[in-house]
């Protein structure tokens, strides 16, 4: 059984996740942001960057509430915030996938210079950025009926009929609600993991053709796809970490998720900042802030 100071020590680790995910995702959300708006125009990587920035916000204060509010107060009042952190968890899902998407096929143009997706993925990024959100909020509408259903028949408790019947329904529906949750996530991360995958196998290709042909004049490009193999490996091990701690956060296998509640928010949200930095890195724009801000820091 965790001790209450080390609950309160994990607690403290939230809460500066928490701080550092809003700078991130807010950095993130303006930078791109205000170059949208003011020039009405964003590369496609900046458009998915920009939308997860927001999507990370979002899910991180619902996921602040409902964590705080849920564990002080136990009470099935707050299970909208729980529907919130759902809908943009999957909406993240959707987003990173998509990302490894058009990464993939811009890679594979060099590779296949016919490749014809190249050109239409480029324009397809808004119209993708909007069925990526429609697919979120369908999947989470089946959510939402679950977990209205459950706190239906668990105010029901009470009444002696059909108790048995009520059981079983409750059962079916705490099922059904966890194999919902896996299928939602399972489906938008297997897409990400082929992408990621083929990716690395393309630039790992591409990097032997360059090592056979290599000439005096050309030692930067091996160097700069030997960096981005790295980069890839890392943002791979860590977003499925980050896939399989949720796994394990539904099923709640392991150990008793109730008494290490906060030691596995913040492993949680660790994950889900070493993400999010991931992704800001693969942006020039945002990097040129990073620079910018830190030798101010470092000036100062």
């Amino acid at each position: 059984m965790i001790t209450i100071q080390l609950s309160v020590f994990f607690m403290i680790i939230y809460m500066l996740k928490f701080l550092t995910i809003t700078a991130q995702s807010s950095l993130t959300a303006v930078v791109l942001g205000t170059e949208w708006v003011s020039f009405q125009r964003l590369s496609p990587v900046e458009m998915i960057l920009t939308s997860l920035g927001v999507c990370c916000f979002c899910q991180l204060w619902s996921s602040m509430l409902y964590n705080f509010c849920s564990h002080f107060h136990p009470s099935y009042e707050f299970w909208y915030f729980r529907i919130v952190w759902e809908f943009t968890n999957i909406l993240s899902f959707w987003l990173t996938s998509l990302l490894a998407v058009f990464y993939c096929v811009k890679v594979s143009s060099f590779s296949h210079p016919t490749f014809w997706l190249k050109w239409r993925i480029v324009r397809l990024v808004p119209r993708l950025l909007l069925g990526s959100l429609l697919i979120s909020c369908v999947s989470i509408i089946f959510a939402a009926v679950g977990h209205y259903s459950k706190i239906q028949l668990i105010s029901k408790r009470h009444f002696p009929r059909n108790s048995t019947t009520t059981e079983r329904l409750e059962i079916f529906l705490w099922d059904f609600s966890m194999c919902q949750q896996v299928v939602v996530l399972i489906i938008p991360f297997l897409l990400f993991l082929a992408s990621t995958v083929l990716l690395m196998a393309l630039l790992f290709q591409h990097l032997r053709q360059m090592k056979d042909h290599h000439t005096s004049h050309s030692n930067s490009s091996p160097e700069a796809h030997s960096t981005a193999l790295r980069s890839l490996a890392i943002f791979l091990i860590f977003f499925t970490s980050y896939f399989l701690t949720l796994l394990i956060s539904i099923w709640g296998v392991l150990f008793n998720k109730g008494s290490w509640f906060w030691a596995w928010e913040a492993i949680i949200y660790a994950l889900v900042s070493i993400h999010l930095t991931s992704l800001m890195l693969s942006s020039p724009k945002l990097k040129r802030v990073l620079k910018v801000r830190y030798w101010g820091l470092e000036a100062a």
